[in-house]
């Protein structure tokens, strides 16, 4: 287990050297990161992850030699302790459960903002599991499609239950912050569409995943879609 007094190690892997330095500019506002080397293809990953030991490897997803799907099941198959982070300009549902399958833990756009680049790589590098919320609602959308397609619900994880907000649990704002959360809008996304600010929009997901005891906003949106908290579209 990684000692979380220490820095999480990071390896930035991404073939545009522009946009790995955008990104290690991002990094290194976070005094909890430490960015120990990168690269430009999959196929110098093995080596780098040898040399530098990190927690967590960024990883491009579209790589001209070896691309990320490749280098990440070699990854993880080397160095099983080592958390892969995808980044990847794809929110289509196909890309991101190959990804997983071969080990991954987690999926981000390049679109991202600097809160879900540090939100993500805290998660993944304390063990957890991150997926961009847009792509998060793709995922769960199409889950619901076969659903209804009549697929065995053990296969999809989903059951059909009836709508109701959680007031038990969550304040009326709260479940208004979980469903739009469930709709992939950003933190900023959200605040616009609630007119209030991004910070109170953190703190309230803040609350809903203390409330509803996730680590995630992931794990609280699947959780919140199979108890019937959340509509989906």
């Amino acid at each position: 287990m990684r000692d979380r007094e220490k820095p999480i190690r990071i390896v930035l892997i991404d073939d545009h050297q522009l946009f790995r330095e955008g990104v290690k500019r991002i990094l290194a506002m976070e005094p909890s990161f430490d960015v120990v080397a990168e690269g430009s293809d999959g196929e110098v990953v093995l080596d780098i992850v040898r040399n530098h030991q990190p927690d967590v490897v960024l990883m491009d997803i579209n790589m001209p030699n070896v691309n990320g799907v490749e280098a990440t099941k070699k990854l993880v198959e080397s160095f099983p302790n080592v958390k892969v982070l995808i980044l990847s300009i794809h929110d289509d549902e196909s890309y991101v459960t190959h990804v997983l399958k071969t080990g991954a833990s987690g999926y981000l756009l390049k679109e991202m903002d600097t809160d879900a680049l540090i939100e993500a790589v805290k998660v993944v590098g304390e063990g957890g599991a991150y997926i961009h919320p847009k792509v998060t609602h793709n995922l769960i959308s199409e889950y619901r499609r076969l659903a209804n397609d009549d697929k065995p619900e053990a296969e999809i994880g989903f059951r059909e239950v009836e709508y109701r907000r959680p007031l038990h649990l969550l304040t009326r704002r709260e479940c208004e912050v979980l469903q739009l959360m469930t709709d992939g809008k950003s933190n900023r996304a959200i605040g616009e569409a609630l007119f209030i600010s991004e910070k109170t929009v953190k703190n309230h997901v803040s609350n809903i995943l203390q409330k509803m005891n996730m680590n995630d906003r992931t794990q609280a949106v699947v959780d919140a879609i199979k108890n019937g908290w959340v509509k989906v579209n």
